[in-house]
């Protein structure tokens, strides 16, 4: 099989703390502490990361975090410290900026993985969005949820950013199983509803085996373990099956994940021990460029 030429970058933008709690669902806090530290608020820091693919022709970025178009209240209330867009200031340190993404991939339209399409607040202005050259690739499922949220998730989403979207006429809505007229039948899709019903996650075919963005159906190292889902998920045992299929799938295939929001680790390969539990090898912090 030939491959396309690609390298990967993980690219770290601004952090945020949730609760721990929320964070693993019906897991205790004596379980899920040996992962993380809660805050005198049992809130625990994550990361929000990004992943930058350079190929022939075209930048995509999978993915744009939290970024800090949060006024300086809901900045407190998620943790985020940071008032500048580090996502921007990090892409600056490779070179580029936000004019020179092509295509920008969203799992889904939370405002943890799709805020860093606006830029950085500033009192009196309006939502404002940025990415000028590039078409945004969602499922067409989430994209009808965003517009007609449950009233459960409705806190998720971020109107303003949902109608700025629409009227950049840049948008691709992917059906489930379908390949996307922008990226081309080089890029796969598996589709989710455990978390959010349409959740896109996308697949980059790489020398060394695939690499799958985890999107938040597996957000962190400790969520390859199978029971472990969160507060905000739908669905927790489609989920859990969807997770089982997909990490199956990559162990057959020798594939990696790219995790969003683990703090510490960005990329590993999925392994499986003699009692059948899925883990990790060859994990890693953020990835530079990332060739095979």
């Amino acid at each position: 099989m030939a491959f396309k030429q690609r390298t990967l970058t993980t690219i770290s933008g601004n952090s945020q703390k949730l609760d721990g709690g929320a964070m693993f669902g019906n897991a205790p806090r004596a379980l899920w502490q040996r992962w993380f530290t809660p805050d005198e608020q049992n809130r625990i820091e994550l990361g929000c990361r990004a992943l930058l693919v350079r190929e022939a022709g075209r930048t995509i970025l999978v993915e744009a975090g939290v970024g800090a178009f949060f006024s300086p209240e809901m900045k407190e209330r998620y943790g985020i410290e940071d008032a500048r867009h580090v996502l921007l200031d990090k892409l600056g340190e490779l070179g580029l900026s936000d004019s020179d993404i092509d295509v920008v991939i969203l799992t889904h339209l939370h405002f943890d993985h799709a805020g860093g399409l606006l830029a950085a607040w500033k009192e009196g202005e309006d939502a404002r969005l940025l990415f000028p050259s590039a078409r945004f690739i969602t499922g067409r499922r989430q994209w009808q949820r965003a517009n007609n949220p449950h009233t459960r998730d409705k806190a998720s989403y971020i109107p303003e950013l949902l109608e700025l979207l629409e009227a950049s006429g840049r948008l691709e809505l992917i059906d489930d199983g379908a390949a996307s007229l922008t990226l081309g039948p080089d890029w796969r899709f598996h589709f989710s509803d455990g978390h959010t019903p349409g959740q896109l996650i996308p697949e980059v075919v790489m020398p060394g085996g695939p690499v799958v963005f985890g999107g938040d159906l597996i957000p962190g190292v400790p969520w390859v373990h199978l029971p472990m889902t969160m507060g905000y998920d739908r669905f927790p045992e489609v989920l859990i099956d969807e997770k089982t299929l997909l990490l199956e799938d990559l162990l057959a295939r020798n594939g990696r994940l790219v995790f969003t929001h683990d703090p510490k680790t960005a990329l590993g390969r999925i392994v499986r021990d003699n009692k059948g539990r899925f883990g990790l090898s060859e994990s890693s912090d953020d990835v530079t460029d990332l060739a095979e």
